[in-house]
């Protein structure tokens, strides 16, 4: 499951904006999206990911991707680095 992809990750960004920010700077290697974002923010991530043609992986909770990134709140979004 991606929550271990997350854990073994040597580089994380995590957050809606660094993602994007990150995705825009050609860093990323794979986006990992909780499935329980807001529409809105999701659509950003997701059409800032394609546009640059990285790998979308998808996980159920928001809550459980944050812990997976170290953090005591949910997280709607990881990248992963290069």
């Amino acid at each position: 499951m991606s929550y271990e992809k997350v854990l073994q990750a040597k580089e994380i960004i995590v957050g809606t904006k660094q993602t994007v920010k990150a995705l825009k700077s050609g860093i990323v290697s794979e986006v990992v999206i909780a499935s329980d974002t807001n529409f809105q923010v999701k659509s950003m991530i997701e059409e800032a990911a394609k546009d640059h043609n990285v790998p979308i992986t998808y996980v159920d909770s928001m809550k459980k991707l944050g812990k997976a990134c170290g953090i005591d709140v949910g997280a709607a979004a990881v990248a992963l680095t290069i």
